[in-house]
């Protein structure tokens, strides 16, 4: 019994060896390391959330009961050192730090605009933020930190699950006793 097996040249091997590396290099530059352009705009949204968290959380703390006004500043300095392993991964991923602050939402203003200016009538300033404002402040950043957790992978996916947790818990644990809710 005979058995044919097929001759391989060496040109056949080489041709064979360049379709590989072209195909190689393609999928390389089609699955590389930068992520799409909306994986980085979620997560530039979840940095502006941070931050806007922060500035809430620490708000409410100043016009709180000294109680809560402590448990709301750990929540502001949490969800600022959020913000900064988003920046961080942000910078790793991309190359370029994110922006400072594309969010319209300031510190909380100690005079109304229409208060300072003269012969302006008098508008009562706005009332500061609340823990009730700060716990639905958090139950939105964590949802939306946990819903785009299941969308990732390794390091960036457990970054969202843990800043998801860390809303959560600080939502429901640490200011569940913060007083009324409005």
């Amino acid at each position: 019994m005979s058995s044919t097996l097929p001759t391989v040249s060496r040109r056949h091997v080489l041709l064979g060896t360049a379709a590989l590396a072209l195909l190689g290099g393609t999928l390389t530059t089609a699955c590389g390391s930068t992520p799409p352009l909306h994986e980085m705009d979620a997560l530039i949204g979840q940095l502006e959330r941070a931050r806007d968290d922060s500035t809430l959380a620490g708000n409410a703390a100043a016009a709180a009961p000294p109680k809560v006004a402590a448990v709301l500043t750990v929540v502001a300095s949490q969800r600022a050192a959020h913000a900064q392993a988003l920046t961080d991964e942000i910078t790793r991923i991309s190359g370029e730090a994110p922006p400072t602050s594309t969010s319209a939402s300031a510190t909380f203003p100690a005079t109304s605009p229409a208060t300072s200016s003269p012969g302006a009538t008098s508008v009562p300033p706005p009332k500061p933020p609340t823990a009730a404002d700060v716990v639905a402040a958090l139950k939105q950043s964590a949802e939306g930190a946990s819903l785009l957790a299941i969308q990732q992978s390794g390091y960036r996916a457990g970054l969202l699950g843990s800043i998801a947790a860390a809303c959560t818990a600080c939502a429901t644990v640490a200011l569940a006793d913060a007083g009324p809710t409005r």
